[in-house]
């Protein structure tokens, strides 16, 4: 950080390849929408470069970074609500399968289990897309939002019962000839 404050190109560029994809994906989990999760990533790094000259190593980048794009999700979720904006008016997450039925098949179980995850309250949401689809450890998912690990753990637990609860009737589909 002490680089990037300083102006290095080459640190700022580093810091940018090793984070951007993560936040954006993270975004991309929360709001189900390309534009505001490329746009909510960039905030979060724009956010980054005003405090870079004032960092203070509490806490790791990528700790920072998440927090501030959970954080700007949120808030884009929030003024969408406002704004009664539906989710199904939002744009889909991007279909890049070909048309071998493997790949139609492992496209269909991903927008499946997109969609459960999007209908869980947003903190469970959150804390799923952090602890599994990040890999952050549970005390890093806490640390972001602002909670306590005993807290994570439970939005965790309520999460999963509530998406074994909404794919249980898609269990054959989603689990296709393996059965």
């Amino acid at each position: 950080m002490a680089q990037v404050a300083q102006g290095d190109a080459v640190a700022c560029r580093l810091l940018v390849q090793r984070h951007l994809s993560p936040l954006v994906g993270l975004a991309l989990r929360m709001t189900r929408n390309n534009s505001e999760a490329e746009d909510i990533a960039q905030e979060a790094f724009v956010r980054l470069w005003k405090q870079s000259k004032n960092w203070q190593p509490k806490a790791k980048i990528s700790t920072w970074l998440y927090r501030v794009a959970h954080n700007l999700s949120i808030d884009a979720i929030r003024r969408r609500e406002r704004q009664g904006v539906a989710s199904s008016d939002m744009t889909e997450i991007e279909d890049t399968t070909t048309n071998q039925s493997g790949m139609r098949h492992k496209q269909d179980v991903t927008n499946q289990v997109q969609a459960a995850i999007s209908s869980l309250p947003e903190r469970q949401r959150t804390a799923i897309t952090l602890v599994h689809h990040r890999d952050l450890s549970n005390k890093e998912a806490a640390n972001i939002m602002d909670i306590s690990v005993d807290a994570l753990e439970s939005l965790l637990a309520r999460g999963r019962r509530g998406l074994r609860k909404v794919l249980e009737d898609q269990r054959e589909d989603l689990l296709g000839a393996q059965l």
